[in-house]
């Protein structure tokens, strides 16, 4: 077919189907939302692929993490008065700071604190950590500085502030060199930290975590100040915890030695810690996990695209079968003009494809508007079920599904666009094909004597 054909082709289809406006719409729905949903479909899973990269890069990508875990009750020694001591070590951290391949590693302590500054105060995490802490977890100072080896040698009281707490606790003031306090200690501030994204949950082993009401002092200013002894009263009385470490940070020195080396920490570990209170995680273990969700994520909402572009396929087949009875008729007379069967397959195949064209273009701009659709979905949640829903926690951030939605961003992938267009065009040669065929085969005759 010459250009000049096709284009009368087109356009004659177009005027064919504008004849019926709203039946063409409507048969033309299922190809919409089907395109739509491959678009957002794709969107969606490189906005979760992007956020659990985001996640690994700030957990270090060549890092092993060991975090204490709680052991169930029964398996503490906690009752009459009884400490209960479980997880991490000091000597633990000893024993893999020397394990082969290891070129760096931070204990950190962890408490719950109120902090105060004249009148204000907030509760938050008083964290105890080394100078490579910053380093390790991708922790920026914005301004001041961080804990230095001057401040661990003479258990300095010295903190650096996040962001959230210097909001909190100073408001416009300048925090350099003033002073917090924590219980009864006054501690000056050096330095205070850029804003830092909280990290959602990941499995049962490392729970979500928001930095924003953080302190961090030295590690020896935590043991010799807070200590190692956590007291937790209750209505039954006082039950007391002895903890070292919250956790031990690893930096392994490549990539292709992190799985290796978490296997000999897991070893390690195994042998001291038969009650098994602590989990070691590794963020390659986490993107692979992040990206076989992704992809069975994919195959779901792949599924449902496929179904509604098939269901689309059979509205458009379905009608353009009922248009061929309905123009039986304008068959015959084309026949009779000299028209061949060709002609008149070209001239139904034609109208089928600009239908499931134009439905795969409308599809392609709905879909296109999917960041702008989430982020208004984003809001109502927020604003209409997280904030009104009683058990809410705003430090939890509306828990995991407010946790989902804060992070999650999709990301459009410019190749789906040209990939849609050409899924809905296939649809509408491979269902336009049988009533194209039955426009052509009808006997010119018969045709015409149709009523």
């Amino acid at each position: 077919m010459s250009p000049a054909g096709l284009i009368r082709a087109v356009q004659f289809a177009f005027k064919s189907l504008l004849l019926h406006k709203l039946r063409s719409g409507l048969t033309m729905l299922g190809i919409v939302l089907g395109v739509c949903s491959v678009i957002a479909m794709l969107a969606i899973g490189e906005g979760a692929s992007a956020q659990a990269q985001k996640q690994v890069i700030a957990l270090g990508a060549t890092n092993v993490i060991v975090r204490t875990v709680k052991p169930p009750p029964q398996s503490r020694d906690s009752g009459g008065g009884r400490v209960a001591d479980y997880g991490l070590k000091r000597v633990d951290f000893r024993r893999l700071e020397a394990l082969d391949n290891v070129i760096r590693a931070v204990p950190i302590r962890e408490a719950a604190q109120e902090f105060r500054r004249l009148q204000k105060k907030m509760n938050g995490r008083l964290v105890g950590v080394t100078p490579d802490y910053a380093a390790l977890t991708g922790l920026n100072i914005a301004r001041g500085r961080f804990i230095a080896d001057r401040d661990r040698l003479g258990a300095e009281t010295v903190c650096v502030l996040s962001a959230g707490a210097r909001q909190q606790l100073f408001g416009l003031d300048d925090p350099l060199g003033d002073r917090v306090r924590v219980g009864e200690v006054f501690y000056k501030v050096v330095g205070i930290a850029s804003p830092r994204g909280a990290t959602g949950a990941i499995g049962g082993s490392l729970s979500g975590q928001e930095f924003d009401k953080d302190i961090y002092i030295p590690i020896e200013t935590f043991e010799t100040r807070i200590g190692d002894l956590i007291i937790q009263r209750n209505q039954g009385g006082s039950t007391y915890e002895r903890v070292e470490l919250n956790q031990i940070t690893l930096q392994v020195n490549g990539a292709k030695n992190v799985m290796p080396t978490a296997d000999v920490v897991r070893e390690t570990l195994a042998l001291s810690h038969p009650q098994r209170d602590y989990a070691v995680v590794v963020p390659q273990e986490l993107l692979e996990q992040a990206e076989q969700i992704k992809d069975i994520f994919n195959i779901v909402l792949g599924s449902i695209a496929a179904i509604s572009l098939v269901v689309g396929g059979i509205g458009i087949m379905n009608i353009m079968l009922a248009t061929v009875t309905e123009r039986t008729r304008e068959i015959g007379i084309r026949r009779a003009l000299g028209a061949r069967q060709g002609d008149i397959l070209q001239q139904f195949l034609t109208e089928t494809i600009v239908l499931s064209g134009a439905g795969g273009v409308a599809g392609i701009l709905l879909g296109m508007s999917t960041p702008l659709a989430f982020r208004g979905v984003k809001w109502a949640v927020q604003t209409f079920v997280l904030e009104s829903s009683p058990g809410a926690d705003e430090d939890a951030g509306g828990g995991p599904l407010g946790g989902m939605l804060t992070d999650l961003e999709p990301q459009l992938a410019l190749w789906s666009l040209p990939v849609s267009f050409a899924i809905s065009v296939g649809i509408g040669v491979i269902f336009g094909i049988l009533p194209a065929r039955n426009a052509a085969r009808l006997d010119p005759i018969e045709a015409l004597r149709h009523e």
